[in-house]
C-alpha cells in the first residue's frame, strides 16, 4: 500500500506546503506560530490525504498500463487487491472531508472538488493529450492553493513561483508521456507522444522549457527572492543541459534520466524554500498599499 500511495512524495509536498506558507505566504508569522498554527496543520494533514487517494485512484484505473510501464512496481502493487484499493480510498476521502469541517465549510468545499478532480482526471482526462497534462500540472500546485487561501496573502511573487512550478510540472508529464508510449498504445490512451509523435512532443518541451525564462526573470528581477535566485540560476542552467539530453533520448531509460532531472529540480526548489528573506515580502506587500 505504501508503493499504491508512493509515500515517499508526500512527507515532501507537506513539507513544501509548511515551508511555502512560512517564507512565502506568510512571512509576516513567526514561524513558530505557524508551525503550531492548528488549521494549517489539518489543511496540510488533509491535502496529503487527498494526494494518497489520489494516487490509489490513478493505481486502480492504471493497473493494466503499469504492467507494460513499470513492470517491477506493478508487481508490488498487485500485492494489494482491486477491492482494498477501494475500500482504502472511500475511507480515506471519507477522514478528509471529517478533518476539513474541523477547519470551516469552506475547506470541505475546496477538499471534495479537489477529490472530485483528481477521480476524473484518473478516470477520463488524462487519456486525451494537453488537457491531460494541464489538468495533471493544475491538481499537482492545487495543494499550495489551499494553503494561499487559508492565509490570503496574494503577493505577486507566488503567482510568479507557481508559474514556474507549473511548467516544470507540465514538462515531467510530457516527459512521463514519452516514458510510457508503449503502455499507452496498447491501453488506447490519446497522449501528445501517441497522437503526434514523438518529435511534436520534444518540440513542445522545448518551447516549455523557453517559457520557465519569464517566471525566472521576474523573480530573480523583478521581485528579490533573497538568496533563492541562485537556486533559479542553477535551474537554467540544468534546463540547458535537459534540452540536450531530450533531443538525444531515443528510449525508456533516456526519458528516465530526464524524469529524475525534472524530479530533482523541484524537490531541491522546496529546500531552496528557505533561501527566501521573508522580510522582502513584507516590504514588497507595504509597497503594493501605498
Amino acid at each position: 500500500m505504501f508503493s499504491v500511495v508512493r509515500g515517499y512524495n508526500i512527507p515532501i509536498i507537506a513539507l513544501a506546503q509548511y515551508l511555502s506558507a512560512i517564507f512565502i505566504m506568510a512571512p509576516e508569522k513567526r514561524a513558530l506560530s505557524v508551525i503550531l498554527d492548528f488549521n494549517l496543520f489539518i489543511i496540510v494533514l488533509a491535502s496529503s490525504l487527498t494526494i494518497a487517494s489520489g494516487y490509489i485512484i490513478n493505481n486502480f484505473y492504471d493497473s493494466k498500463k503499469d504492467l507494460i510501464n513499470r513492470p517491477n512496481k506493478s508487481k508490488i502493487d498487485r500485492l494489494v487487491s482491486q477491492r482494498t484499493k477501494l475500500q482504502v480510498y472511500f475511507t480515506i476521502n471519507f477522514v478528509i472531508v471529517l478533518l476539513a469541517l474541523l477547519v470551516s465549510f469552506r475547506a470541505v468545499l475546496f477538499f471534495s472538488v479537489y477529490i472530485f478532480l483528481i477521480w476524473f482526471y484518473s478516470h477520463k482526462l488524462k487519456k486525451y493529450p494537453i488537457i491531460g497534462n494541464l489538468t495533471a500540472a493544475f491538481l499537482a500546485v492545487l495543494p499550495f492553493f489551499a494553503v494561499l487561501l487559508y492565509y490570503k496573502n496574494l503577493y505577486p511573487q507566488i503567482f510568479a513561483h507557481a508559474s514556474f512550478l507549473c511548467l516544470l510540472i507540465l514538462i515531467r508529464e510530457m516527459i512521463k508521456d514519452l516514458e510510457n508510449i508503449k503502455g499507452d498504445i496498447a491501453n488506447d490512451y490519446k497522449t501528445i507522444p501517441v497522437k503526434f509523435g514523438e518529435e511534436f512532443t520534444k518540440k513542445i518541451i522545448t518551447g516549455l522549457t523557453v517559457l520557465t525564462i519569464f517566471p525566472v526573470y521576474l523573480l530573480v528581477e523583478i521581485y528579490d527572492v533573497g538568496y533563492m535566485d541562485i537556486y533559479f540560476y542553477v535551474s537554467l542552467i540544468i534546463l540547458i543541459f535537459f534540452l540536450l539530453l531530450l533531443w538525444k533520448a531515443e528510449n525508456k531509460t533516456q526519458y528516465l534520466q530526464l524524469h529524475i532531472i525534472l524530479k530533482f529540480l523541484i524537490v531541491s526548489g522546496v529546500f531552496c524554500i528557505v533561501l527566501i528573506d521573508p522580510q522582502v515580502l513584507i516590504h514588497g506587500k507595504t509597497l503594493l498599499k501605498i
